[in-house]
């Protein structure tokens, strides 16, 4: 006897539909799963008939053979437990057959038939939907994600209740989409004292979505500064909220029960991190920090401190906004725009730049330390800003203007930018074509200057960009301030 089951494989931040296939035939009893499952997957078995037994089920005495369709296609994670059992019970007709059909089914088991979630509900929700099938069977706490792509989700808690309900003597309890998350409260940029070129720079990167680069001595408020950034960015529109909303449900971080990603992503890795885990990779592959920060910010703190390898492979997503992986079983392309933002002390010892403080470095280990970045890297940098040590008068004086004030200036920028930028003034043009030959600007640095400038005129509810607006921009990468943080 032969059933069928549909479940989805996760490639990337895609899904594929898989067929199920359970058949049994006389001979004695054994059990295969053939179809390239991976070492999680074969282990289906045990928590397969577990289950079925836990459940009060009727375990085939005869030889079950399962396979997963396509066989060319690898097949990794616990997701198929559910399946295969329903499968299994199919075959064996303790449950319709015909009524499996019409639904794909995703979740691992528990050897007492418990029901578990998995990753990727909502990618599978879509890809069943894709499929013609209009329900889905989950576990009870991945059935607010499934929801949010438009098919039926069927919550189940135990194996059972999966059995009982397609014989048509069990109805789960509706499950609603999940509410609008509580607002999370940002750090406000009003703790931060002083500093108000720095200040000014993360506006400006908020407002034209612009990478910066912070250095200076320890102590000066660089990773501060830094971590009160998404506390000024507009939130996300409806369709850039499901697109990071499915990335983290892939990634298998996104809280059960939790309803759209409406806030940009903020991601600070250690420095110890692999370059895997930086741009993505692995058997799977996984997305990796720069898709996690995907429509957000991503922190590299203490950037020095990272290795070169890592840092040198931000320069693909940086200026593409995709991240490819390649693998022998095919090429996944990953989304990747993100805000990028690095914090670097000047020197190993962190004493260089500091008045009050010598630096104790060699000339070779400094050497070393600037071996780290890049020209290539640096040059991706829109804005860098050295951050002098906070006078005294500035540490006890008022507190800055906070977040608020500072997001409605930045999401009045990005309006009047998403009509497209300003056109410069011949003055500027000038200004901008003289700094080429004097600052030694490349056709990277020339563009991204202008952007810069466009965002800067913006700000100011200019209707063109003023030679003023670029000599701003140009500060910002002055050769002095590229030399001392390089």
């Amino acid at each position: 006897m032969l059933a069928r089951a549909h479940t989805h494989a996760l490639v990337g931040l895609d899904a594929r539909t898989v067929e199920v296939e359970a058949h049994l035939q006389r001979g004695s009893p054994a059990f295969a799963i053939v179809g390239l499952p991976d070492k999680a997957c074969q282990e289906a078995k045990e928590r397969v008939r577990s289950s079925i037994k836990s459940a009060e089920l009727e375990w085939p005495r005869c030889r079950l053979t399962v396979n997963l369709a396509p066989a060319g296609l690898r097949k990794e994670g616990s997701g198929y437990d559910l399946p295969i059992a329903l499968a299994v019970l199919a075959a064996g007709r303790q449950v319709p057959p015909e009524r499996l059909g019409e639904h794909a089914a995703m979740g691992e088991l528990a050897l007492d038939g418990r029901v578990r979630p998995v990753p990727g509900a909502l990618v599978a929700a879509e890809a069943a939907r894709r499929a013609g099938l209009p329900y889905l069977f989950c576990a009870r706490e991945s059935a607010p994600e499934a929801l949010l792509a438009g098919v039926e989700a069927v919550p189940v808690r135990h194996l059972g209740e999966a059995a009982a309900y397609l014989r048509g003597s069990f109805r789960p309890e509706p499950v609603e989409a999940a509410a609008r998350a509580a607002p999370f409260r940002d750090p406000d940029l009003a703790d931060v004292r002083g500093q108000e070129r720095a200040r000014r720079a993360l506006e400006i990167a908020a407002a034209g979505g612009h990478n910066l680069l912070l250095a200076g001595p320890p102590g000066t408020g660089k990773t501060m500064l830094a971590r009160r950034l998404p506390g000024i960015l507009p939130a996300l529109t409806q369709e850039q909220a499901l697109e990071v909303t499915r990335i983290h449900s892939v990634a298998g971080i996104l809280p059960a029960g939790h309803g759209l990603v409406e806030r940009p992503p903020f991601r600070a890795p250690h420095h110890t991190a692999s370059t895997p885990a930086i741009v993505g990779g692995g058997p799977g592959p996984r997305p990796g920090e720069v898709t996690l920060a995907h429509r957000g910010v991503l922190l590299l703190d203490e950037l020095g401190e990272f290795p070169r390898p890592a840092l040198e492979a931000l320069r693909q997503p940086l200026e593409d906004g995709t991240v490819a992986v390649a693998r022998i079983m095919g090429r996944v392309l990953f989304p990747a725009r993100f805000l990028l933002v690095g914090t670097m002390n000047l020197c190993p010892c962190g004493a260089r730049g500091d008045p009050g403080v010598e630096c104790s470095c060699s000339p070779q280990r400094l050497a070393a330390y600037r071996e780290k970045l890049s020209r290539a890297l640096l040059d991706r940098f829109d804005l860098v800003v050295t951050l002098p040590r906070a006078r005294s008068v500035e540490v006890a004086g008022a507190r800055g203007e906070g977040s608020s004030g500072v997001a409605h200036r930045v999401a009045a920028a990005r309006e009047s930018l998403a009509g497209g930028p300003p056109c410069p003034t011949p003055a500027a043009s000038e200004l901008l074509a003289r700094a080429v030959d004097r600052v030694g600007l490349s056709a990277r640095g020339h563009a991204r200057v202008s952007r810069v400038a466009a965002t800067v005129a913006a700000l100011a509810g200019a209707e063109s960009v003023a030679a003023e607006h670029v000599a701003e921009a140009l500060s910002y990468r002055s050769p002095s301030e590229l030399a001392v943080a390089a």
